[in-house]
């Protein structure tokens, strides 16, 4: 059976080859599906450092400092800054991330979490309404100030650069000052997001007055201007992350938090949050240890908790590592494919939460002899779902831990941006940010030109549960920014957005790449199917249209596709991605027509 659901009715859907003599991966010596031409440039091959994002100016701000001597780490952080301004719905200094490092001094692997956190005022039964006691509608603390997380973005930047960088943040800043000054051409997408947040924009004096034209959306091709954001940008290069954390723009956040600068005439409820200007002030970016697994060779590095990217997209390699996927007929391997993934998610959705507050039994999800429990589960014939999570504490070092799964209903929004950047001394960043909604909150800082996120709309709104809410908790995310080596080499990085269906299309990327043999500018063009331990699993158009998918239907599978402004949409995900391989050889990919395509470039174009 197959349905069609809006992109706005499916945020609650989504709830729920060595390298140096031989080929990197399953791909030929020289790479193959590289991009010729066109003005999207979504594949480039050469040598030297590589990018790969959503946008064609932040793409080329990251080249810019590879080419003038910084590093991997250098040119992440132009390229974000870059994309906070012409992605502002999708990312930027008023949301949080994950980055996720590979030196080349062969130190190992390590992450960044700049993911938002509560304020200190929360409590677990703060989504619970005690005129109904009932959770808040979703619709409501999506565009709110409760749902606004303290923003972790610039103070992870800054931690980036002080361990990583060679150039300061605020030279780093300069190509985004530009660009916000200047101006950049509104595109299609850009256009598209401002359509379908004309309610919610419309409710607030400040995002109306910066996003709108008399209320409108602006017209594809003319100039967005964005004076505001480019001062904001030279106080942090000026004063740092101090210059965000603390004095008039801290002050200036919490405001907009605790007294939403709504428009008489809108009709929506807009509650206010708790935070308070302590709460930026105390606000930390830890270092964490990354989730770390093998796959037929491969060492597969990513994000551990509070993101579920790392564990799930591992626990279900770790599963598919007993099918032989790349000689098995191709429905066979996808029907695998989307079992595994059911079956690693009803794990996420139990188990998964900010490890400073939860006892995440990531040992067991992520051992062998545990996925091959879960492995047992799976045969000829769709399993039906929500599929029961498993018990993974008897394979923990202490088993001690209690088997408490609980359903799992937070929504996690689409938007969100990715880059992968890789340098020529062999540092590798892989690196997802985000304001969570498309558009976030909907709340722009007056003055400081940036949307705050919405991002503890994450959280499960009842209690108990590893994800509920609590003082200074991260909530629960689906970002999976990964680096794949072998044999201490990179072979891939690459990384979504997405919300629920990151990690899905990352696996599914690997997949394709690892088991399937395709090239990655193939591995990542490919019809995407998600299935997040859902009855139904959610497909692009594009796959509909293949013998596969009625070969599926006949095992028991139903999909359902998203439609954005009323067309069929192709856009689960948007993977930036970065291959390589022999004697330096590198290939960056991006996508070549979601969300209107992204951009590539290497230092040393072939």
């Amino acid at each position: 059976m197959r349905v069609i659901i809006s992109l706005v009715a499916s945020a609650v859907l989504l709830a729920g080859a060595a390298v140096g003599g031989a080929a990197a991966g399953p791909v030929s010596s020289a790479f193959s599906g590289a991009h010729s031409g066109g003005a999207a440039h979504p594949t480039a091959t050469g040598e030297g450092g590589a990018v790969a994002t959503v946008d064609r100016t932040a793409s080329r701000a990251a080249l810019r400092v590879l080419r003038s001597g910084g590093n991997a780490v250098d040119a992440a952080v132009a390229g974000a800054a870059v994309l906070g301004v012409t992605e502002p719905f999708s990312c930027g200094i008023g949301g949080g991330g994950f980055m996720v490092i590979r030196p080349a001094d062969g130190s190992p692997i390590t992450t960044i979490d700049h993911r938002e956190s509560a304020p200190q005022a929360f409590h677990p039964e703060i989504f619970i309404d005690p005129a109904t006691n009932a959770p808040i509608p979703f619709e409501e603390l999506v565009t709110s100030g409760l749902g606004v997380g303290v923003p972790g973005t610039v103070l992870g930047w800054e931690e980036a650069l002080r361990r990583y960088g060679t150039r300061s943040l605020g030279g780093l800043l300069r190509p985004a000052i530009e660009v916000a000054r200047r101006g950049f051409r509104v595109d299609a997408v850009f256009a598209g997001q401002t359509e379908e947040n004309l309610e919610r924009f419309r409710a607030f004096t400040s995002t109306r007055r910066l996003f709108l034209d008399d209320g409108a959306a602006p017209e594809v091709g003319s100039n967005f201007r964005n004076p505001a954001l480019a001062r904001t940008y030279r106080m942090i290069a000026r004063g740092g992350s101090n210059a965000f954390y603390q004095g008039p723009l801290a002050h200036e956040i919490v405001e907009t938090v605790a007294s939403p600068p709504v428009t008489p005439s809108t009709d929506l409820h807009v509650r206010p949050g708790v935070m308070t200007e302590s709460d930026l002030r105390d606000y930390d970016a830890p270092i964490r240890y990354p989730t770390a697994v093998s796959y037929r060779g491969y060492d597969v590095y990513s994000m551990g908790p509070p993101s579920s990217g790392g564990s799930t997209v591992g626990e279900a390699l770790n599963i598919l590592e007993g099918f032989d996927l790349s000689s098995a007929p191709r429905t066979a391997a996808l029907h695998d494919y989307i079992e595994a993934s059911k079956l690693s998610y009803a794990d996420r959705n139990a188990y998964l939460g900010d490890p400073e507050y939860t006892d995440v039994p990531l040992e067991g999800l992520l051992s062998d002899d545990y996925a091959a429990t879960r492995r047992s589960l799976i045969g000829p014939e769709a399993l039906g779902a929500p599929v029961d999570p498993g018990d993974p504490f008897p394979f923990q070092d202490d088993p001690s831990g209690p088997l408490r799964p609980e359903v799992s209903v937070a929504a996690e929004g689409p938007s969100t941006t990715h880059l992968s950047v890789s340098d020529s001394h062999g540092n590798v960043v892989s690196y997802t940010f985000t304001i969570e909604q498309t558009g976030g909150s909907g709340m722009v800082v007056p003055r400081y030109g940036f949307l705050l996120n919405n991002e503890l709309t994450d959280f499960e709104p009842e209690p108990p549960h590893p994800n509920a809410p609590e003082a200074g908790k991260r909530p629960r995310s689906s970002m999976s920014p990964t680096i794949v080596l072998k044999d201490g080499r990179p072979v891939v990085a690459l990384g979504s957005p997405g919300g629920a269906t990151i990690i899905t299309t990352v696996l599914q990327t690997l997949v394709n790449y690892i088991d399937f043999g395709m090239s990655l500018p193939e591995a990542v063009a490919a019809p995407r199917i998600s299935n997040l331990n859902s009855p139904e699993t959610l497909a692009e158009p594009e796959f509909l249209k293949t013998p596969a998918a009625d070969a599926l239907e006949q095992r028991g599978h139903e999909f359902v596709t998203l439609v954005s402004l009323g067309e069929p949409s192709n856009d689960i995900g948007a993977v930036a991605a970065i291959g390589f391989g022999p004697a330096g050889q590198v290939q960056a990919v991006a996508e070549p027509e979601r969300r209107g395509g992204g951009t590539a470039f290497v230092e040393h174009p072939d």
